[in-house]
Parts: C-alpha cells; sequence; structure tokens
C-alpha cells in the first residue's frame, strides 16, 4: 500500500469513526453494541474499538457509558425520577453497572449525587451547568499514588 492509499484509508476510517461517535451521542439511551456500530461502520469490531481508542482515548463501550452517566446526571439533578428509573432512561439495563460507572466517573453513587446536587445548578444556564458539571472521562485509570518522574 503505498502512503497515498493508507492516508486516503485514514482519513476513510476517521470519518467512519466520527460517525459512530455521533451515532453514539444520537442513540445513547438505544440498545448499542460494539458489533452493531461496527457493522455500521463497515469495520470488524476489533478494528472499531483499537481505531476508536486511538482516535479518542476510550473504547466505544467507555464513550458510550460516559454519554449516558452525563445524562444521568442532568436527570437526577432534576429530581423528579429516582436512580432506578434514570438508569433505564438512560440506556443501561443493568442498575448494578449504571451505579459502579456512575461512581467510577463522577466520584459518588448516583444516590448521592441525586440528594448533594438536585439544588447546586439552580438558577444556572443549562449550557453552563453541563459544562460545569461534565464527568471526568477515564478517571478510574487516574494513578492516585506517587508518580515516578
Amino acid at each position: 500500500m503505498t502512503s497515498r492509499t493508507a492516508a486516503a484509508q485514514h482519513l476513510l476510517d476517521l470519518a467512519r469513526l466520527r460517525r459512530v461517535r455521533d451515532r453514539i451521542d444520537r442513540e445513547y439511551a438505544q440498545p448499542l453494541d460494539v458489533e452493531a456500530l461496527a457493522r455500521g461502520a463497515h469495520m470488524s469490531a476489533g478494528h472499531l474499538s483499537r481505531e476508536f481508542k486511538l482516535a479518542y482515548g476510550e473504547s466505544p463501550y467507555g464513550y458510550l457509558m460516559t454519554r449516558r452517566i452525563e445524562r444521568a446526571m442532568a436527570l437526577l439533578r432534576r429530581g423528579d425520577l429516582s436512580v432506578t428509573e434514570v438508569c433505564f432512561a438512560v440506556g443501561c439495563s443493568s442498575l448494578g453497572t449504571f451505579s459502579t460507572r456512575f461512581t467510577e466517573l463522577v466520584g459518588v453513587p448516583p444516590s448521592t449525587y441525586r440528594r448533594h446536587e438536585a439544588h447546586a445548578t439552580a438558577g444556572m444556564p443549562s449550557c453552563v451547568a453541563k459544562q460545569v458539571t461534565k464527568p471526568i472521562r477515564n478517571r478510574e485509570a487516574r494513578v492516585t499514588g506517587p508518580q515516578l518522574e
């Protein structure tokens, strides 16, 4: 493969990855799995996972769960839904997995977040509230011990 065709293929892959990311952003509440996303992008599941992680720093599943948690945070701040209702509203089918991932990304369990954050963004424009409350991606990968330099 020449460098020109390799570059063209790389651009095609990036466009496909953007479409996958956009689909996750739009359809986060739907049942999505890597195999279905890969089929839609005309890639193998393994290739999609590798390339997505290279491009965006996390796996397609990790990105999907982060998107779901972001939406769950907004629903929990509203305060009119239970944690279980929020879990299913954002497309999670397991309350345990939802709670674990929520705690990893946000730092507190969803029930605690709901109790303490319901009024934290009152009066704040929604665009500002979204930015202020955005979870930190890959928080679970952060090193907490001494760092070698």
